[in-house]
Formats: structure tokens, C-alpha cells, sequence
């Protein structure tokens, strides 16, 4: 289905604020709600995952209960553009590197890096990250605290 080819009306946008509100919440108080069936929520749904509008559901993890406190960003330069596509697949093989972009501005990748504390992000940086062929200087951005963390409205 095209982008153009996408209709939402106000039931949809009912459905898709509760779901991503809570992404568990019941489809038959969700269906309640709009005053229609359950199975008429569950075949809205599927024209909206056919879409391509909703790409799936997950399990969000909360890494500081893990151990996890240091948040980090790290723009990485290449020494040449056509390092790219190994140097993604050396990064794709790091754990700690849950999210990456191909950027335009001062660098190639700009990737956001989870670690236990900041001795584990110098040896992630040190020993993974700018040991990756092509990877010519990093820098380093840590978080200290995330103020905003949402979706898109609908």
C-alpha cells in the first residue's frame, strides 16, 4: 500500500493513541471505547501493519536495571566514504551499540552507545570502536540525563 493510499480516520487515531499509550492495553476496552467490535479493532490494526504505519510491537527494556547507566553518543568520522559499509558491520557486531545513523554534517555515523559506567564506554571506544578499520576519530557526547522520549503524534 502506497502513502497515498493511507486513510486515518478518528477511529484509527483512537486506536493507534491508546496502543502506544500502552501497548498492551485491551483490545475490547480499546473497542469499547470507539463503539465497535473487537474483531473490527483487530482488522484495523492489519490494514495499518499492511501500511507500513505500524512496524511492529516490542518489549522495551529499562538498561539502567541491568547495570546500564551511561548513555552515551559517539560521532564517527571515516578516512573515506567507502569504508562505510564495513565499518557498519563492525559496529553491528558491538553489543553496546543499540543505534546508529548514516548522517550528513561533521560525520559519517553518529551512533548511540549503552555502558555500565564511563570506564566501560573508554574501553567500548578504545578497544571496539575506533579499532574498526576506516574509523579514523571519534567524539564523544555522554547523556546525563533524557528529558523527552516519544513518538510521533497521530
Amino acid at each position: 500500500m502506497k502513502e497515498k493510499d493511507l486513510h486515518i480516520d478518528g477511529i484509527d487515531k483512537i486506536i493507534l493513541k491508546n496502543l502506544m499509550e500502552d501497548a498492551r492495553a485491551p483490545i475490547l476496552s480499546i473497542a469499547r471505547e470507539v463503539g465497535i467490535s473487537g474483531a473490527a479493532i483487530h482488522q484495523r490494526l492489519r490494514k495499518l501493519e499492511k501500511s507500513g504505519l505500524i512496524v511492529g510491537s516490542k518489549f522495551v527494556i529499562n538498561p539502567k536495571v541491568l547495570g546500564y547507566k551511561t548513555l552515551a553518543f559517539v560521532g564517527i568520522f571515516l578516512d573515506a566514504a567507502s569504508t562505510y559499509k564495513e565499518a557498519l558491520k563492525r559496529l553491528k557486531e558491538i553489543d553496546e551499540v543499540v543505534e546508529s545513523h548514516y548522517t550528513t554534517g561533521n560525520y559519517a555515523i553518529f551512533a548511540k552507545v549503552l555502558c555500565k559506567d564511563n570506564e566501560h564506554l573508554m574501553e567500548v571506544l578504545n578497544k571496539q570502536i575506533q579499532g574498526i578499520k576506516g574509523v579514523s576519530r571519534t567524539e564523544t557526547f555522554i547523556s546525563l540525563d533524557q528529558q523527552i522520549e516519544r513518538q510521533l503524534k497521530i
